[in-house]
């Protein structure tokens, strides 16, 4: 994967003099966001090498470099998950390539259902951790001790440090905002009411099908994370009312800005 990933290094260095410092990986209906960015090169996923295709209709399949608040970035716009097909270690291969750009802080969003009764369709929850139901992860098999070690540690997986950044960007702009445990499923099929039920005792207050591949990948390459959900629907085992993905994408957008206000903060006080 190390070299695959140089390969991709290469070409993207050969057309760009950009020095990313943060890396954000955009979740379902963010668009907003990009807005934001001083957009100076744009990458389609199907010409980097090695790079994996989003099959997602509404993800999008662009590597967008540029600045934000001063400081150099790089965005996927469009990730990769589990249910297209894809192994973890393809879904968190472009964080590796973040790594070898120079990425040292990565911002993932996500949408995601709610679980905890407390939560609202389009309220926004930093991570403050998780639980990984996927069935596989990124570091399985041979390790490479010159990228991190055989078994990293996820205490404080998602920077605290980072967490206060965004909570005082949020309270400066008054912005409310939610703090729980993300639990990462396989999908794409969404939960029912007994797996809601079973999700809620294990401690989950929201849950989706992507993000902790990425994160898993990032904290073993000494990145630190933020993490941010848009909640967009609710999963409470026994209330759940019929949900599809035009709903999704609306409770999402009604999010967008102050999701970008966050974002755009947290980025600008690095």
């Amino acid at each position: 994967m190390k070299k695959k990933a140089l390969e991709a290094v290469k070409y993207i260095c050969q057309r760009t003099k950009i020095k990313p410092q943060v890396g954000i990986i955009l979740g379902t209906g963010f668009g907003k966001l990009v807005k934001a960015f001083n957009i100076r090169k744009i990458f389609q996923y199907t010409d980097i090498p090695n790079f994996p295709l989003a099959t997602v209709e509404f993800h999008k399949g662009k590597l967008i470099m540029g600045s934000l608040k001063q400081k150099k970035i790089i965005a996927m716009q469009g990730r990769f998950h589990y249910y297209e097909g894809y192994n973890t270690k393809e879904i968190a291969f472009p964080v590796l390539v973040m790594k070898f750009l120079g990425v040292k802080h990565l911002i993932i969003s996500n949408a995601s259902g709610g679980l905890n009764p407390n939560f609202s369709p389009s309220d926004i929850m930093l991570i403050a951790d998780h639980v990984n139901l996927i069935p596989d992860n990124p570091l399985r098999g041979k390790n490479d001790p010159k990228l991190g070690p055989r078994f990293p540690d996820l205490y404080s997986c998602y920077s605290p440090e980072l967490i206060r950044l965004a909570e005082d960007v949020a309270v400066k702009n008054r912005i409310p905002i939610k703090k729980g445990v993300y639990v990462a499923v396989p999908g794409p099929n969404l939960e029912t009411n007994a797996e809601y039920r079973f999700l809620r005792i294990i401690g989950a207050d929201a849950v989706g099908m992507s993000t902790v591949p990425e994160v898993l990948m990032a904290r073993y390459l000494k990145i630190k994370v933020l993490g941010l959900s848009i909640i967009t629907d609710m999963g409470v085992a026994d209330a759940t009312k019929p949900v599809n993905i035009s709903k999704i994408l609306k409770a999402a957008g009604k999010a967008e800005l102050r999701l970008t206000k966050i974002v755009t903060g947290v980025v600008e006080k690095l």
